[in-house]
């Protein structure tokens, strides 16, 4: 995977992770890229350096407060999700297809999907995302 600064023609911020190089290109190309702050297509790769992976830690711990702050507004994010969005299991990728094409309600789903599945619907320009993982339970945490 690789990992590109963007930034939209308005100068919002954010990243995105492609298979390889010229996947980045192709999606571009195909019009499927677009800021998540405001939706326009209009997205170019920042400058970044190089990542060159090495034994010692390059950026420090979040500190304790900052920490739960994002842990706690990652489960709201999940809780919304399981809340109001539909369950439909491992049939994920097929469904998430269907509403694309305009071949199912268009409405919000989660569920399971494989690599494989996550990576074709990617490619197809169909929109999906990680759902954060559930917080540790208190008893599971060191």
């Amino acid at each position: 995977m690789i990992r590109y600064a963007l930034v939209c023609e308005h100068e919002h911020e954010f990243e995105g992770w492609f298979g390889a190089s010229a996947d980045f290109d192709d999606q571009q190309a195909r019009g499927l890229l677009e800021c998540p702050m405001c939706g326009t297509r209009a997205v170019r790769k920042q400058i970044m350096a190089p990542a060159v992976a090495g034994t010692k830690r390059t950026t420090p711990d979040l500190p304790p407060q900052a920490r739960a702050v994002m842990m706690e507004a990652l489960s709201k994010v999940r809780r919304h999700v399981e809340e109001n969005f539909d369950y439909v299991g491992d049939a994920f990728a097929t469904e998430a297809r269907a509403i694309h094409e305009g071949r199912s309600e268009d409405r919000g789903i989660y569920g399971e999907a494989s690599p494989a599945e996550v990576k074709a619907l990617v490619e197809d320009g169909v929109p999906v995302a990680p759902l954060p993982a559930p917080a540790p339970k208190k008893t599971e945490v060191n």
